[in-house]
């Protein structure tokens, strides 16, 4: 009889914690520096999630290690809902691929809230670099193998993948050069320290609109709505190549349905305000809930699949 007081009252206190969440601010975790693109759309999105919630959203930033460092430390968090997590397919997907030593596995360690953006990457380069297209890239690689360096948000980052997948696709050798942020590896081939990126739309497109970056083609198959003016892959000349990023909002594992259910009724809310929209238009990104958190949970291992085929299909390496 006291083991059944004892759950009903467990029961109770769990019920009513739901219905009273959240009563204090939430910490948005960022797996990299400030400037980049997850920093960029979750700082974007705290004030209409704050209105959504009643409360603030606090925007933490952990960068290391392609945002693996931010994902172990979520994944050890109360699961209370008061710490969740913007990331990519980086985090989530590539690194728990490519590095066996990551603490964390997305399916165990993580609860799925919803995706959030969706864009394609941006290739750009120091205007510098004597290219100004997909085709001359390729050619002045091979004439200089190992010669020219791409910058990335870090290893295991889908901004890595990218460029690797493109390395082995054309038969051409860059050197790579990480960094703990995509605003950090975007400064880089501003100065010059290496000459090419393929990035995420919000954090380099600014920089190609003003002149100071040579925007060379995003990297979809085809032409994107969500960037102005240039190609596709195939259209510059790489028909087999097709790479988008997305962020979504991930909680501890045994973050309670109805708490996780409240985040992402809130979140798709927070995706509806025309304000969020004009601000990541102009950057390349788009605003994308999913239908359900078992929705995105579904897409993260459709997704996890297709990764995985590409890399082994293609023998990206990681070095």
């Amino acid at each position: 009889m006291k083991i059944v007081s004892v759950l009903v009252m467990l029961l109770t206190a769990f019920t009513a914690s739901a219905q009273t969440y959240p009563t204090k601010p939430i910490r948005l975790v960022v797996g990299f520096a400030p400037g980049g693109a997850a920093d960029i759309i979750a700082r974007t999105m705290s004030e209409p999630l704050t209105r959504a919630l009643g409360q603030g959203i606090i925007v933490d930033n952990k960068p290391g290690a392609g945002s693996s460092l931010a994902a172990e430390f979520v994944a050890r968090a109360a699961p209370d809902g008061y710490t969740i997590m913007i990331a990519s397919q980086s985090g989530m997907i590539v690194n728990p691929l490519i590095n066996k030593s990551v603490a964390y596995d997305t399916q165990r360690d993580f609860a799925a809230i919803t995706q959030v953006t969706s864009s394609p990457l941006v290739v750009a380069v120091n205007p510098s670099l004597p290219v100004s297209s997909i085709r001359e890239l390729i050619a002045e690689a091979k004439k200089n193998p190992g010669k020219l360096n791409f910058a990335t948000s870090g290893n295991g980052s889908l901004p890595h993948l990218a460029t690797a997948l493109f390395d082995a696709l054309a038969g051409v050798e860059m050197v790579h050069i990480p960094y703990k942020s995509g605003g950090l590896s975007v400064q880089s081939v501003l100065a010059g320290d290496t000459q090419v990126t393929f990035a995420t739309a919000p954090s380099v497109m600014p920089h190609v609109l003003t002149g100071k970056l040579r925007g060379l083609a995003v990297t979809t198959r085809g032409r994107s709505p969500l960037v102005e003016g240039l190609p596709g892959m195939e259209e510059a000349g790489l028909a087999n190549y097709d790479v988008s990023i997305w962020y979504g909002f991930f909680a501890p594992k045994a973050t309670p349905r109805d708490i996780v259910a409240r985040l992402f009724e809130a979140t798709t809310q927070a995706l509806q305000d025309s304000r969020l929209k004009a601000l990541l238009a102009p950057a390349g990104t788009e605003a994308v809930a999913s239908q359900s958190p078992a929705d995105f949970g579904a897409f993260l291992r459709r997704d996890a699949d297709a990764l995985a085929r590409v890399i082994r299909e293609t023998g990206v390496k990681f070095d």
